[in-house]
């Protein structure tokens, strides 16, 4: 049973587009739908993970917002920040599905149980992951990935019933 999610930001929770104000703030687009998925994944009992090759203060507010407890940026070795969470949380491997758009993303998605990618993830990627997704980063690829878990885990009526 996949436990943890490892999310990536850019190109997975966004659209991958980094815009910079004329003072030079940092804005960010984060899809809603995503947003309650994941807040739905944690009310499940699933963790969640950020693990970012970037740092900015948005990431820290969406991620907080959502609930989500392993919030990691300016992470060059995704897979090592993995194995320390892995450690942390007393999980394995087989616990835990991510998702990535591009080659620093790689090592982690090859490791992990399930691994997904956006529709607009680079072909490398594409060719690594188990499954691509048919949204675009930014738009809805999250919620599509953790609602596709779980209907295979058969936990998507518990998954409805949260909203009823």
């Amino acid at each position: 049973m996949i436990q943890l999610l490892v999310l990536d930001v850019d190109g997975c929770l966004t659209n991958g587009d980094i815009i910079y104000t004329s003072s030079g703030e940092e804005i960010k687009s984060f899809n809603v739908k995503d947003g309650l998925a994941i807040a739905s994944w944690i009310k499940l009992g699933g963790s969640c993970a950020i693990i970012t090759g970037r740092e900015s203060a948005i990431v820290y507010k969406r991620a907080s917002e959502l609930g989500i407890s392993h919030i990691y940026q300016g992470i060059k070795n995704k897979y090592a920040k993995l194995q320390e969470i892995l450690k942390e949380e007393n999980l394995d491997l087989k616990n835990v599905a991510a998702i990535g758009d591009d080659l620093n993303d790689k090592r982690l998605l090859k490791s992990v149980k399930l691994s997904f990618t956006p529709n607009d993830g680079v072909d490398e990627i594409k060719s690594t992951v188990d499954h691509i997704l048919n949204s675009k980063g930014g738009k809805g690829a999250v919620r599509e990935m953790i609602e596709r878990i779980l209907k295979d885990e058969n936990r998507f009526d518990e998954y409805l019933k949260i909203w009823d």
